[in-house]
Parts: structure tokens; sequence; C-alpha cells
């Protein structure tokens, strides 16, 4: 264990894990202080948590490294749906300048030591060709084109630069597996969450989560702990599709993957659920990832295994309503008059889903 004096900033303090993530941070023993960052205030208690309203695409961040002599940069601010951006141009824009903008301060701030990286598996992709578990040293079998996997390898890219130019930086980056809980809004908890689950054809894909829990005892282990490296971070074992949704007792239906796409592009249009082409994707293949590294290495082991974390995300449901059976229906006709013909969401799924919203939010 470290010595105590550490001076943390925290990006992303505006959305709820990372804000939780500060205020746990802050009454950890040995951090003095925590400086949350954001360019909107969060809605929750930051605690002990001091707030600076700031963006990180903006070089002003230097500015509020250097006045706080901040030693540890934990990032958490990458956002993996347009929705939340306000658009897909302005998300890139947060995740890739604000990364660089972010590093640049950290490469000219003397007193950073530490820089902690919330990662995600989908930088590996999904695809027919993937073997059984990536390990930290693979690539993805076909590079991201586009949307938040492309995000993500460029970010990572420019993490690897930075560490290379600022040796003396110990640099964790923790590839995250898809977080999932109660109070988790995600495309993949969006996805959990219709009233009927579109699946594709043919398909039964692999899947493994990180309770919500276990996102934040990660994050503090590696940033308290003096571990660099890149480490895959998920639940023990995995879940296949068909299991997750017979565990949620939900209906689904089965569609061809283009019909899945369609009916995707008209969910996102209604903002009920993000169906990005990786999405679609990783509902077709699946992924798994080793986390050999994480307990041999990082030396962290989960407290929820991935059904664990799935069984708890699944508590939180609510019971599906007499509506199931009207969209599945609604669903089968618009297939039968011509898949070709863009789905669009049928008001019983519309309102199952703005109703499970609210229960959730």
């Amino acid at each position: 264990m470290v010595a105590s004096g550490r001076v943390v900033l925290v990006t992303g303090v505006s959305r709820d894990l990372g804000r939780r993530f500060a205020r746990s941070l802050a009454a950890d023993p040995t951090v003095d202080r925590v400086i949350g960052v954001d360019v909107v205030p969060p809605r929750g208690d930051l605690g002990d948590v001091s707030f600076v309203r700031a963006d990180i695409r903006n070089p002003v961040i230097a500015k509020v490294i250097a006045k706080e002599d901040v030693d540890t940069v934990v990032h958490m601010s990458v956002i993996s749906t347009p929705a939340d951006a306000g658009g897909r141009g302005t998300m890139k824009e947060l995740n890739v300048i604000g990364t660089m903008q972010l590093l640049a301060a950290c490469q000219k701030a003397t007193s950073v030591r530490h820089l902690v990286v919330k990662s995600t598996t989908t930088v590996y992709g999904a695809s027919s060709r993937d073997p059984a578990m990536f390990t930290e040293d693979m690539e993805p079998r076909r590079a991201p084109r586009s949307g938040y996997a492309k995000d993500v390898a460029e970010i990572e890219g420019y993490v690897r630069g930075f560490a290379r130019r600022r040796a003396d930086v110990r640099v964790t980056q923790l590839r995250c597996a898809n977080v999932i809980g109660p109070d988790v809004s995600s495309p993949i908890t969006s996805y959990f969450r219709l009233p009927v689950i579109p699946t594709v054809v043919g398909y039964d894909p692999r899947m493994q989560f990180l309770h919500e829990h276990d996102l934040l005892a990660v994050l503090r282990h590696a940033t308290v702990e003096d571990v660099p490296g890149t480490f895959n971070v998920a639940g023990d074992g995995v879940l296949v599709l068909s299991q997750a949704i017979r565990r949620l007792q939900r209906p689904s239906v089965a569609l061809p993957g283009f019909a899945v796409g369609s009916l995707g592009t008209a969910l996102r249009r209604a903002r009920l659920a993000d169906f990005s082409p990786e999405q679609i994707a990783f509902l077709t293949y699946g992924r798994g990832v080793d986390t050999t590294r994480m307990r041999a290495v990082l030396g962290f082991e989960p407290a929820y295994t991935t059904e664990q974390a799935f069984a708890d995300f699944g508590r939180s449901m609510p019971v599906i309503g007499g509506h199931a059976d009207r969209v599945l229906g609604a669903l089968e006709e618009q297939l039968a008059r011509g898949a070709a013909r863009p789905l669009t969401p049928h008001a019983g799924l519309a309102a199952g889903t703005a109703e499970q919203e609210g229960h959730h939010g």
C-alpha cells in the first residue's frame, strides 16, 4: 500500500458512476483530496469531493491540475452513446479531443505520477473470427471503423503514447466488461429492459458482465495501488444471451440481422435503446475476455460473478404487463409484410420502455 497524501482528479463526475466513485474515494484514508471535474454539476451529493466545472476539451484543465497539485488522474468521462453527448460529432469530440487535452495537461504537470483510465472490452470488437477469450495483448480481428469502439481504440492509442513520453507516470488501463446493476443506464441495460427483446436469428452470443459495485471497487483498487498495465476486468464465467433472457422471464423475438438493424434504428431514434453497429455485432457474436492478469498482477477479485451481477440487475426489473403479446404480434406482422421495410417501435413497446426507464431512473 502506498503512503497517504494523494490528490486525485476524477473526470466525468456529472454521471452517477463517476459521482459515486469520486465520493467513495474521498472517504479512503490514503487519499487527502478528491477533485471532481465535469462540464455540468452532478445531480447527487458529492460529499467531500471538491467540484470544478471545467471542460477537458479546453486547455484550462492543465491549470486545474497545476493549481490543485494533482498527483493521480482517474479518467472516467468516455461516453458510450451519442444520445448522452447530444450527437455523434459531440460524442467523438468529448471522447477523443477531451482525452487528448487531458493527456497533454498530464504530460506538462510534473506533479502527476499515476493515471488510471476506465476503458472497455468493446475495444476488442465482436466478429465471427474472434478467439474464445481475448487476452490483453490481442488485437481486434476487425479494426473498428466508427462509433464508440473506434473512439476507445483511438483513446487507448493516445494513452500508450502518453506512457512512452512520461515513463515516470504509472499508467493503469482497465478494460471493463459491460457494467450492469440496478442503477446502471447503458446500451446493454436499455436493451435488456425492453419489454420484448430482439435477438439475431441463429446466434446465441456469450456475454460477460461486471457489477457496478465491482467497477467502483476496481477503480479504487487501481487508484490506491501502484500497479501499471492494461487489465481485462469482468466477473467470473459467461452467460449466453438465451440464458439471460430466460432469467429475466421476458419474451424475445428472433429477427434476421438486417431486421434487428432496422428495428434498432427506430429504437435509437425514439431514444428507447442504443443499437449501434458494434452493439449489433456484440448481440450476434458476443465476446469473451481472459481475466487471469486481473487476479495475478492487478490483485483484484470481483465480488460478483457474471451470473450474480446479471441476477442482481434482473431483481430490479419490473414485471412485464399484458402488452408484451401485442408487441410481439406487431413485430411479427411487420416481418410478414416484408422485413425490408424499416421496422417502427409499436406504441406498446414505447410505453413499456418508458414505464421501465422511469422505474429505474
